[in-house]
């Protein structure tokens, strides 16, 4: 028990700011199997947020202040990310000009366009979530998380040279840190129909966006991990939002 407590809480301080105290010996190959739970507890410490924003504030600004909540939690290891492959990923540029462009630390153009995209996109699925809207909002970041596990274990490492997501990837990477899916996949069918089609809709874009890096760069760094799990949050819940007349 004190192995699988130590490895969550390696994961918890790898992928936030929380505290998680000393004496957690950092074993990717252990650890990555924790992300989900580490996006569900993201997740409701976020809807818990949301549930009392809503109590003081109008819907949209409730909104806003779970997006702002999960750059914050996060340290904005993922936004970092997200702006570090979009400047690289969308400038036309050979597969080595565009890993070097993302290990630039400078934000360009396309950066901001891919934060201002995402962020308005999350803003405006939370604000138009209904029912179930707790379970939607604490569930998401465990599937995004997810999502970051089978681009580590689908895609090779792209930087030899060693990076923040090389210890996550290769050898690493095996089937078996997909273990926390079986958690989730219960939990998802708590939504009704919207929790089976969350299941498809997560596994379709998890491989349409693979398939992009695939075709752009042929792997994975650290910023597209980081991009990835910011666009699924985005995609998942502009999915739950979706008004069903």
């Amino acid at each position: 028990m004190g192995g699988w407590w130590n490895d969550f809480r390696g994961a918890l301080g790898f992928l936030t700011v929380v505290p998680v105290g000393a004496g957690c010996a950092f074993r990717p190959e252990r650890m990555a199997g924790f992300f989900p739970l580490v996006g569900l507890f993201v997740g409701l410490i976020v809807a818990g947020v949301d549930w009392m924003a809503r109590l003081l504030w109008p819907d949209p600004l409730a909104a806003a202040i779970v997006v702002l909540t999960l750059v914050a939690i996060t340290g904005a290891l993922h936004v970092d990310g997200l702006a570090d492959a979009g400047d690289g990923l969308f400038s036309h540029r050979s597969r080595e000009q565009v890993l070097a462009i993302m290990k630039d630390s400078r934000v360009g153009v396309m950066g901001v366009v891919c934060l201002i995209g995402v962020f308005a996109l999350k803003w405006g699925a939370v604000q138009a979530l209904s029912a179930d809207r707790f379970l939607a909002l604490a569930l998401v970041p465990a599937y995004s998380r997810l999502g970051m596990l089978a681009g580590m274990r689908w895609l090779p490492y792209g930087r030899p040279e060693g990076g923040t997501g090389a210890a996550f990837c290769g050898s690493a990477a095996s089937l078996r840190m997909f273990w926390s899916a079986g958690l989730l996949l219960p939990v998802s069918m708590l939504l009704g129909w919207q929790g089976l089609v969350l299941n498809l809709v997560f596994v379709s874009a998890c491989a349409g966006i693979l398939f992009f890096y695939s075709r752009i760069i042929g792997c994975i760094t650290g910023d597209t991990l980081g991009a990835m799990n910011e666009v699924l949050e985005a995609v998942l819940w502009l999915f739950l939002a979706v008004q069903v007349l």
